[in-house]
């Protein structure tokens, strides 16, 4: 049937597991129903009505929740920083294909990693405001950091990366794995954690590019406290400087707007399985046109070196790899799509001011997330005044309540977190407090 993701596969014969073989299974954890109604031709997403959004936007997401996500009823999980959650679609798409390639039914299978995967890349490229042949798959936000920081060519000993104090081990080891090998330098400067402004950070971090500065790397938003640097102004200050910018943005698609063009950074890496729905396992790599064509491979197969166009796809000739993820990811981004992404940050960042205000609430906790809603988004970060220890975590582990806790905590809320998962987490904090 047109349309339909199975019209290129005959039935198996008795030998082999059938589709209805693969739903029944599906049906045991309950995850059949959608995708039995996408093999009749039906929308595969079920989604509340979008009256109700308007009346009860609570009851909207809980229901979507229900609807969508496995997460039991009990589970509070405030950590997709972390690991985001896959939708039940993610999750069908992702075991389709996994399906079909054990069936080997037809040799339209894809098995390989040689693919250019030119419409798959259109589709995110467009969604993220860049070329098709400036975007390349990788695995993680990581692996495209370190293609970034080991391809580039030009580097020489003495030249200097520039980066902060709040960059992720992803964003910072790949630097300093290269000054290891090659002498260039590694310069981290401190930030504030809690600026006034976005022009506080801007001009300290371009109050510090020096004359033997090649290099500007920084999250896009950080991983520590959530706190979003003013990118576009930081790249476009670089380049007026003949500074290469390269931009960790493992939270931010997904989690705010991303238009390539309009940041102008000259590199760009992503994390699509934290704000994006994405299975585990999935990265994005930019490189603005000219640029990219500046940056080596470091893992090759056939087809590494066609530049044409400044190519990104020569990025992606790395051998087998795992169609599946691929395929979650980008059914991760249709999901994201039909809710809305507009519709989708308001909820996020809703959640994340309600976070806040619990905090400011409480005479034990100290802000460490400014108030600015140009600093934050879904991301919260606070310190208890006095060190909770081992208790914090081990009695939200007892309340089945995920979050990065500590002296510094860190909160992550999406659409399937609700207010009473706040309200939940709190409480226990409450509860350990005053124990």
């Amino acid at each position: 049937m047109p349309g339909s993701r199975f019209e290129t596969f005959p039935p198996s014969d008795s030998s082999r597991v059938t589709r209805r073989d693969w739903l029944r299974g599906l049906a045991v954890f309950g995850l059949a129903g959608d995708l039995a109604f996408e093999a009749e031709g039906a929308s595969p997403v079920s989604t509340p009505d979008a009256d109700l959004l308007a009346k009860d936007p609570d009851r909207y997401w809980a229901q979507l929740r229900t609807d969508q996500f496995l997460l039991a009823d009990d589970r509070v999980f405030l950590n997709p920083g972390s690991l985001g959650v896959m939708p039940r679609v993610v999750l069908n798409r992702v075991m389709e294909t996994l399906t079909r390639g054990a069936e080997y039914s037809s040799d339209d299978v894809v098995r390989w990693g040689y693919e250019r995967l030119e419409s798959e890349r259109g589709t995110m490229a467009a969604f993220l405001g860049c070329r098709t042949e400036e975007l390349a798959f990788t695995h993680n936000c990581t692996e495209a950091m370190s293609i970034i920081a080991n391809g580039l060519d030009h580097l020489r000993p003495g030249d200097e990366i520039l980066t902060t104090n709040q960059e992720h081990g992803g964003g910072s080891a790949c630097w300093r794995l290269r000054a290891a090998r090659t002498g260039v330098s590694v310069r981290e400067i401190e930030i504030p954690t809690t600026p006034k402004s976005p022009e506080e950070l801007l001009d300290r971090l371009l109050s510090e590019i020096k004359p033997r500065t090649r290099v500007l790397s920084f999250s896009g938003i950080t991983s520590p406290t959530g706190l979003h640097l003013p990118v576009r102004q930081l790249c476009q200050a670089a380049r007026e400087k003949d500074v290469i910018s390269v931009v960790d943005g493992a939270h931010m698609d997904g989690q705010v707007h991303v238009d390539l063009q309009d940041l102008g950074c000259d590199y760009f890496a992503g994390s699509p399985h934290k704000w994006m729905f994405a299975p585990p396992g999935c990265g994005l790599l930019y490189g603005r046109g000219d640029r990219l064509d500046q940056l080596w491979p470091c893992v090759v197969n056939a087809g590494w070196d066609d530049k044409t166009g400044a190519h990104a796809a020569r990025f992606m000739m790395i051998g087998t790899n795992n169609r599946c993820t691929i395929d979650g990811m980008m059914e991760g981004l249709r999901f994201l799509q039909r809710l809305g992404p507009d519709q989708v940050y308001r909820r996020i960042h809703h959640l994340a001011r309600l976070a806040l205000a619990e905090v400011h609430r409480r005479p034990y906790l100290e802000a460490v997330t400014p108030d600015d809603d140009r600093l934050f988004h879904a991301m919260i970060s606070f310190r208890f005044r006095r060190d909770p220890g081992e208790t914090l975590g081990k009695a939200m582990k007892a309340a089945n309540i995920n979050a990065i806790v500590g002296t510094r905590t860190r909160l992550s809320t999406h659409i399937h977190c609700r207010p009473s998962d706040i309200e939940a987490f709190f409480r226990v904090c409450d509860e350990v407090v005053t124990a």
